[in-house]
């Protein structure tokens, strides 16, 4: 019985170790980090920090272009978390949900847009932070302390009584859900985002020109849908955190 057991805790231990790819390590202490999703993660906020800047550097009654745009964007990312949240709560998780969905939508375009691979590293190669499975678990995680958060501050300790309504028998199903919450968000953006870029890569081997481009234009579709999924997705667990149980 002893041998069976260590046996299957050699298995475990033995598929925690798989990785897919190679990756370039930063060591810190005891701690080893993929250092090429920190690289393209920081190109990425920087981007986002500039653009963001220039768009409201100078602000004019008559807007311009780049000032329509921005607009623009500010106001779709107002939909997202009015429609999820409802009209009284959004404006307080309006930044949350617009820098998730900024982040997911230049993380995923950087890995479309950019030949990365023409970069060499070390070990390993850049690609979009998003088909690294521990950024997608990351930013689904901050998604569940960001419902939690808003459940408890709206309603305090009163919000846990969800776990057993309408009936205590649910109690089980409604903490499992919370457990399904963050690994359907993470596995979802993560699955998506690699096999596009595994699918432009084959492409890309197979027949080096034109016929990809077509994928790449699907691909950028499908990211900017991702993004779109992630923060629509986590504007609704926030609204649904807020509904209800103030008679309690």
């Amino acid at each position: 019985m002893f041998q069976e057991k260590n046996f299957s805790l050699q298995h475990f231990f033995i598929l925690s170790s798989v990785e897919v790819g190679k990756h370039l390590y930063w060591t810190i202490g005891n701690y080893s980090l993929h250092g090429q999703v920190f690289i393209v993660s920081w190109i990425v906020i920087a981007v986002l920090l500039l653009l963001s800047l220039a768009g409201t550097r100078n602000l004019q009654r008559i807007p311009g272009k780049f000032q329509n745009f921005m607009e623009f964007i500010l106001e779709f990312l107002q939909d997202i978390a009015k429609n999820q949240i409802g009209e009284h709560e959004y404006r307080v998780w309006l930044p949350y949900i617009s820098t998730i969905f900024l982040f997911i939508l230049g993380s995923n375009w950087a890995g479309a847009l950019i030949p990365w691979k023409l970069i060499s590293l070390p070990e390993g190669e850049l690609a979009a932070p998003t088909n690294d499975i521990n950024t997608t678990v990351a930013l689904s995680l901050l998604t569940s302390l960001a419902y939690f958060y808003a459940g408890i501050n709206k309603n305090g300790l009163s919000y846990f009584l969800r776990y057993i309504e309408p009936t205590p028998i649910l109690l089980p199903i409604n903490i499992l859900e919370d457990f399904t919450k963050p690994l359907s968000l993470s596995f979802r953006l993560f699955g998506n985002i690699l096999a596009d870029e595994l699918v432009v890569a084959v492409f890309t081997l197979l027949v080096p020109i034109l016929i990809p481009l077509p994928v790449m234009i699907l691909g950028l579709f499908a990211s900017s849908i991702q993004a779109l999924i992630f923060s629509t997705l986590s504007a609704a667990y926030i609204g649904e955190a807020l509904e209800g149980h103030e008679d309690h």
